[in-house]
C-alpha cells in the first residue's frame, strides 16, 4: 500500500504543536507495518537550513494566484521519504509554520497551505514526475484540508481521510479568496467550502474527505456536540452516523523513558525514584525556588486559553498553602504569560515560570515533577499526560477529551469534572494525600510507568482503516482504540448526502 502523508509540521524540522509529534511519529509506525508512506510538507526556511541534500524531482503548475512550486525528495534517519514544496515565495521567512516573528497569522495563510493542499492533490494524481503515486491520502487538519476538495474536484476517486487535531483552528478566510484559490463556483456552497459565509479550508475536508478521524474516541464524540463542535457538529454528527467518522488516541515517541533519556541528568525507573527527586531539585535550583520536600507540580504547555492557564493562577496560592511549588514552562499568549509572571513573583520562593521553550527544559520538569497538571477546557487527545505518566508525575487533568482516554483516575492520575479553581483544588488535595502515603504513591507511580501509550496500536487501527478505504489486505488487527467503524468495506466513490441532511441525522 503507497501512502501520501500530508502535514504542516513535522518534529524537529517545524512545529508549533502536538500535530509535528504525530506526523513523525505515526508514519515511522506505518512504515514498520510495510506500508510505503511518504510525508509532504512545505519547505520552510527551517527545513531547508537542516537539510541541505535535498534533491528537486519535480514541479507542479499554480491555480487561481496560487503559484507554481518544486518538489523536492530527500530520505530521512529512519528511512521515510520526505516530499518537500518549494515555494520561496510563500515559506521562506521567519517565525513559525503559521504565524509571523510577533505571533501573527500570515496574511497570506490561505496561499501557503492552498499550495501544500493543492501539491497533495495533485501527486495524489500521479502528477509532479515523482515515480510514485499513492493509494490513499491521509492529510491533518485545516492546513491540510482543501486537499480533499481539489481531489475531488479533478475528478479523482483516490480515497481520502482527513484527521481533526483540533477542531477550533478552522482556516476561515473570506468569500472573495475563492477565485484566487481557484475553488469553483458551486463550491462555495453549504454543501461544499461555505462555512458561515466564508471558505472554510477545516469545512472543505470534513466535507469532501471520505473518511474522518481525531486523535482519541472521547473527541470524537465530544466534536459532535454543539459545546464542542464549533460550529460544525450537525455535520460532524452524520459523518459520525454514516459510520464514518473513528476515533484513534495518539502515542508518543519511545524515546520517553526515564531510564535512558539523554536530556535528563539523572535517569531512573519505576522501582528506583531516587533520580527523579534529583532531578526535581535541579528544576528547583534552575527556577530559584526554595529546597522542598512537598511535592512539586509540573506544567509543560502551550500558554492559551484552551490549556486553563487562568485556572492554575486562581488555584496557585491554595497549592502554595498546602505546601506544594509549581514549575510551568510555556509560551503563548503574551497576556497569559503576563499573568502568569505576576503569580510567580507574588510567589517567588515557590513557583517559577519560564516563559519558552526547550526540550531538555521540558523533559527535565517532567520528570522531576511529582504530579502534572492540565485543567485543559478541552484536549483532544493530549501528549504531555501520556509523557508525563511514563515519567512517574501523575497527571491531575479535567476530565475531557484524550485526557479521560488515557487516565486511570486514582490509579495512574487524577480527574476532575468541575472546571473551576475549587474542582482543581479538590484534585490537587487528593494528590496532597497520595503524596504523604509513601506506599500508595510509589504503587501510582509504578502503574503509570508501566504505561507504554507506544505507536504500534495507533498505527494497526490506521492501517486497518486504510484498507477497508482500499480494500486492500493488511495483515494486522484493528487496536481498541476506535469508537466507530463502518460494518463495510467503504467504496472507492460516495455520494455526499447533503449537509441539511446530515444535520436532521444529527438532530434525531
Amino acid at each position: 500500500m503507497n501512502l501520501l502523508f500530508v502535514t504542516s509540521e513535522f518534529v524537529g524540522l517545524a512545529k508549533a504543536g502536538g500535530l509535528g509529534d504525530v506526523a513523525a511519529g505515526l508514519p515511522s509506525a506505518l512504515r514498520r507495518l510495510g506500508i510505503d508512506v511518504r510525508v509532504l510538507m512545505p519547505a520552510y526556511r527551517s527545513v531547508l537550513a537542516q537539510l541541505p541534500d535535498v534533491a528537486w524531482i519535480g514541479r507542479l503548475p499554480g491555480r487561481g494566484a496560487i503559484p507554481s512550486c518544486r518538489i523536492g525528495e530527500t530520505r530521512l534517519p529512519n528511512g521515510i521519504i520526505l516530499y518537500l514544496i518549494g515555494a520561496p515565495a510563500l515559506y521562506d521567512r521567519r517565525g513559525s509554520p503559521y504565524c509571523t516573528p510577533e505571533g501573527q497569522d500570515w496574511p497570506d495563510n490561505d496561499l501557503r497551505f492552498g499550495r501544500l493542499s493543492l501539491a497533495a492533490a495533485e501527486i495524489a494524481c500521479g502528477r509532479g514526475r515523482l515515480g510514485w503515486s499513492p493509494d490513499l491520502l491521509h492529510v491533518h487538519d485545516w492546513p491540510c484540508g482543501m486537499a480533499p476538495a481539489y481531489l475531488r474536484w479533478a475528478g479523482s476517486t483516490l480515497p481520502t481521510i482527513m484527521t481533526i487535531h483540533n477542531i477550533a483552528y478552522q482556516g476561515n478566510f473570506p468569500a472573495t479568496y475563492c477565485r484566487r484559490l481557484g475553488i469553483p463556483a458551486a463550491a462555495f456552497d453549504i454543501n461544499g467550502v461555505e462555512f458561515h459565509g466564508e471558505v472554510s479550508f477545516l469545512k472543505a475536508g470534513v466535507f469532501y474527505a471520505d473518511h474522518l478521524t481525531t486523535v482519541s474516541p472521547s473527541y470524537a464524540r465530544d466534536i459532535a456536540t454543539a459545546d464542542f463542535g464549533a460550529g460544525l457538529h450537525g455535520l460532524i454528527a452524520g459523518r459520525m452516523g454514516q459510520g464514518e467518522l473513528t476515533g484513534i488516541i495518539n502515542g508518543i515517541d519511545e524515546s520517553w523513558d526515564p531510564a535512558r533519556d539523554p536530556h535528563l541528568p539523572h535517569h531512573f525507573d519505576a522501582y528506583d525514584l531516587s533520580g527523579k527527586r534529583a532531578n526535581a531539585d535541579l528544576v528547583r535550583t534552575g527556577l530559584c525556588l526554595r529546597h522542598s520536600d512537598g511535592p512539586l507540580f509540573g506544567m509543560v504547555s502551550r500558554l492559551v486559553h484552551q490549556k486553563g492557564l487562568d485556572i492554575i493562577a486562581e488555584a496557585a496560592h491554595g497549592i502554595v498553602g498546602l505546601g506544594g511549588q509549581i514549575a510551568i514552562l510555556g509560551l503563548g499568549d503574551p497576556e497569559i504569560e503576563h499573568m502568569l509572571s505576576k503569580v510567580a513573583r507574588q510567589h517567588r520562593d515557590d513557583i517559577g515560570v519560564l516563559v519558552g521553550f526547550n526540550e531538555p527544559m521540558a523533559r527535565r520538569i517532567i520528570a522531576g515533577s511529582d504530579f502534572t497538571l492540565m485543567p485543559s477546557r478541552f484536549e483532544p487527545c493530549g501528549l504531555t499526560q501520556m509523557q508525563a505518566q511514563r515519567y512517574g508525575a501523575l497527571p491531575i487533568a479535567h476530565a475531557t477529551g484524550g485526557l479521560v482516554d488515557t487516565i486511570d483516575d486514582n490509579e495512574t492520575g487524577f480527574l476532575f469534572s468541575e472546571l473551576s479553581r475549587d474542582g482543581l483544588i479538590g484534585a490537587c488535595m487528593r494528590a496532597f494525600d497520595i503524596f504523604d502515603d509513601a506506599p500508595q504513591r510509589a504503587a501510582m507511580q509504578r502503574a503509570a510507568m508501566a504505561r507504554r501509550f507506544a505507536w504500534t496500536e495507533p498505527a494497526m487501527a490506521y492501517a486497518s482503516l486504510y484498507a477497508r478505504l482500499t480494500r486492500s489486505v493488511v495483515p494486522v488487527e484493528v487496536g481498541r482504540a476506535a469508537v466507530t467503524e463502518s460494518a463495510h468495506p467503504l467504496p472507492r466513490t460516495r455520494h455526499r448526502a447533503p449537509i441539511d441532511k446530515a444535520i436532521e441525522v444529527a438532530a434525531a
